[in-house]
């Protein structure tokens, strides 16, 4: 899920912010420059920001503004939260899982596995690949770039109306299949939602389990992620946690809206999770350090495509490599949801990771904050 592109989100001011004194771990001088990109995310109009860094055994968190825009209450090292479209890389690797277990073949087409999902308007699942889904080159519609669905679920008036509703995975395809393919399958990339929703079904066709539970099974329990969840249909967030915050508009000013509260069902297998920044930090040099895929699977998850539109990026199975300005490359996924930004990367040898959320959907630059960390 992106909702800052949904809503053509840019940049804002909130005023109120300023009122709360940061709130900063110590830590080795070398985090000087990741202090000051949070920092500025906040100066730039976000409520307020967590991050948490691992690096070899050590930890370093910091946190700026505020988690409560009414109380002025800080943000939390230990803040859950939504974590958006960073769900694609759980979902990604149960898939590779069930691939090393040979219960499934990413040479599979989507038709094998859900007949008669995948059709209308162009659509025609025999010819796209559950590999197609993984790294974006099925060309199948993103249902968040309905206007309908938009208007419904990103706009105030809609979402303060149906931020409850619950949809089921079929309902968001089926919103997919009311428009065209981008393309032919494999005939180009395009970041597409719909894509994760439908790999979400395969799960629970091989498995006969839902997809939340498989990561649950596979993921979540193996490495003690206990601040990590697939939380279905609850709308509130677990404790410790801060507010979320949007604009719900197509623009970055006007009113701010408390939008904590929902049902991340609208998002279902492509961004429901929640998590907080040391379990993302975890997770992700687990999955670089081969701790979750043996090497074939974690080779076949790095084999990247060009991310059309995104500079000196690639992406892979649910996972995109980006090679910072001074060289260094960073694996892992941003995500983001109503009034939640979050991105957690981590080096190719998994040894030193970063994870960050803000708590705000309009504003604040996370490339710049992985830019810190990594270049200094």
């Amino acid at each position: 899920m992106a909702v800052r592109k949904a809503l053509a989100g840019a940049a804002a001011l909130v005023a109120s912010v300023a009122l709360a004194a940061p709130a900063l771990a110590s830590g080795p001088a070398h985090h000087d420059a990741t202090r000051a990109a949070l920092r500025a995310a906040v100066a730039d109009g976000v409520p307020g920001v967590t991050a948490t860094v691992t690096e070899g055994r050590g930890t370093w968190s910091a946190t700026e503004g505020v988690g409560d825009l009414r109380r002025g209450t800080p943000r939390s090292p230990a803040d859950r939260y939504r974590v958006g479209s960073i769900t694609k890389t759980f979902v990604a690797t149960v898939l590779l899982q069930l691939e090393a277990e040979g219960r499934l073949s990413l040479d599979d087409s989507v038709e094998k596995w859900l007949p008669g999902v995948v059709h209308g308007k162009g659509h025609d699942g025999s010819r796209i690949t559950l590999r197609q889904l993984l790294n974006h080159t099925s060309g199948v519609f993103n249902y968040t770039e309905d206007e309908g669905f938009a208007r419904t679920y990103f706009l105030k008036d809609g979402f303060l109306e149906h931020r409850y509703d619950t949809l089921a995975p079929r309902d968001l395809v089926a919103t997919a299949m009311k428009h065209r393919p981008d393309f032919a399958p494999g005939d180009s990339w395009h970041y597409s939602n719909t894509n994760y929703v439908l790999a979400g079904m395969v799960v629970e066709r091989v498995t006969g389990r839902p997809y939340g539970e498989e990561i649950r099974r596979r993921i979540i329990a193996p490495l003690g992620l206990r601040a990590t969840s697939v939380p279905g249909t609850r709308t509130t967030l677990p404790r410790p946690s801060s507010r979320a915050y949007g604009k719900l508009a197509l623009t970055a000013t006007g009113p701010t809206y408390d939008v904590t509260e929902l049902n991340p069902s609208l998002a279902s297998s492509a961004g429901e999770m929640v998590s907080d920044s040391a379990d993302l930090d975890r997770f992700y040099r687990a999955l670089l350090g081969g701790r979750l895929l043996p090497p074939r699977q974690l080779k076949e998850m790095k084999t990247t495509v060009p991310a059309k539109d995104i500079p000196r990026a690639g992406y892979g199975l649910g996972l995109m490599d980006r090679e910072l300005s001074c060289g260094v490359h960073v694996w892992g996924h941003g995500g983001g949801i109503h009034g939640s930004s979050s991105e957690a990367v981590t080096t190719p040898d998994g040894r030193h990771a970063l994870a960050l959320n803000l708590n705000g959907d309009w504003a604040g630059d996370t490339d710049a904050v992985i830019e810190a960390e990594f270049c200094g």
